[in-house]
């Protein structure tokens, strides 16, 4: 049992910078040892290996969500019926419907509105002697494009930032039993909130190209059950939500953070499209994920049971250093960056080009607008593990 981190009693300041002890993992730890018999791996090479292995390595986790919600939870539930911890054939009936309506024609139409948004957004935010990132921006930009997506009233959108980070937070290591009621309670109101939305779907369909929802209820040959339907909703708000404002909150917290950084962006604005890769690297806005053996596995040195939970720990594994040069520098021009924020195999994020597109179009129009704001004090980490962004981050604009 190695003592570089035990993912139920972390070390101090780890949410502050987990990135040394990664590091430690790397090197000494590569394969480690948790006190429930499962597994931390967080080198490069070795999740790369596991998204593509998809035989060894499964994605479904109802073996280790029912002893962590109880099997007739609604977190139970939720989290076995989403896409991202399903395999097929559920995992290829909803990625078909959500690529679809994720194409390149699709996402293109969706440019305009999107930099309408943004740059409303910096609008409101004009003369603020002060101004809070997270909510004012970059919270406010995914849950509008999400919003949209789905079809979702616009006068309606207030309670679900807060219920994302309820049921999101539900998949830390450890939970209090505080924590465990506010998730089951988020996806209980969230089902409540979808019921009329759906039905008035049903009575009257939007157009498929453009509405995820209506092509979710349309999905040809094997549809979606009842429960998968209001799960999977669910899961695109929550998904589509959390990883782009920690995106964009982190990359303003970096610029901030790299003033020679931020100057060289500003200077050669173009540089947008990479430099959001590298932020995506760095500060990793989906910091973990999971997968279950099927077999027993070998790996430097230590055998792994089958039916082992496996921690991948794409923060550490996107500073590798055998697989990217100077792994903790920012490079906003790097290339190759083919780092794992997005996972990787048949699992790669159905969002990628949406994130992207979302990161580029808000800290390049921010910081064209704002050049020189400053990050004050009262900054906040969100305290996950799973997921690293910030709660708050304080911000003048002058």
């Amino acid at each position: 049992m190695s003592d570089i981190l035990t993912l139920t009693a972390l070390p101090e300041g780890f949410h502050d910078n987990p990135y040394p002890v990664y590091a430690r993992l790397r090197e000494e730890a590569p394969v480690c040892a948790q006190p429930d018999g499962s597994f931390i791996l967080s080198r490069y090479d070795d999740l790369d290996m596991v998204y593509r292995d998809t035989d060894t390595f499964i994605s479904d986790k109802k073996a280790v969500f029912a002893p962590k919600f109880g099997p007739d939870s609604p977190l139970f539930e939720h989290h076995t019926n989403s896409l991202v911890f399903n395999d097929p054939p559920l995992h290829t009936r909803v990625r078909k419907v959500m690529v679809g309506a994720m194409n390149p024609r699709a996402l293109a139409r969706m440019e305009p509105g999107l930099i309408t948004l943004v740059d409303s957004l910096l609008d409101d935010m004009a003369g603020m002697a002060g101004v809070e990132l997270i909510t004012a921006f970059a919270g406010a930009i995914p849950i509008e494009v999400i919003g949209n997506l789905l079809g979702i009233p616009r006068d309606r959108r207030g309670p679900l930032r807060d219920w994302s980070l309820a049921i999101l937070g539900a998949l830390e290591p450890a939970l209090t039993p505080e924590q465990l009621e506010r998730g089951n309670a988020a996806v209980t109101d969230f089902k409540t909130f979808l019921r009329d939305i759906i039905q008035d779907r049903r009575a009257h369909p939007g157009d498929p190209e453009t509405d995820v929802l209506t092509r979710l209820m349309q999905t040809t040959g094997d549809h979606l059950t009842e429960v998968e339907l209001y799960q999977n909703c669910i899961f695109i708000l929550n998904a589509g939500h959390e990883t782009t404002t920690n995106l964009i909150g982190n990359a303003l917290a970096l610029l901030d953070q790299h003033p020679d950084k931020r100057a060289a962006l500003l200077a050669n604005p173009d540089l947008i499209t990479t430099a959001v890769d590298e932020f995506l690297r760095l500060e990793s806005p989906n910091q973990f994920g999971n997968r279950l053996t099927t077999r027993p596995v070998a790996l430097h040195g230590v055998t792994i049971p089958a039916g082992t939970d496996l921690h991948l720990c794409m923060g550490g594994a996107n500073r590798d250093p055998r697989q990217f040069d100077t792994p903790d520098e920012m490079q906003l021009d790097r290339r190759p960056n083919k780092h794992l924020a997005f996972a990787g195999g048949p699992h790669t994020c159905v969002g990628l080009t949406l994130a992207r597109m979302e990161g580029r179009i808000a800290v390049g129009r921010f910081l064209q607008r704002y050049p020189n704001y400053t990050l004050t004090a009262g900054a906040r980490r969100g305290g996950r593990i799973r997921f690293r962004g910030y709660a708050r981050l304080p911000a003048t604009l002058t």
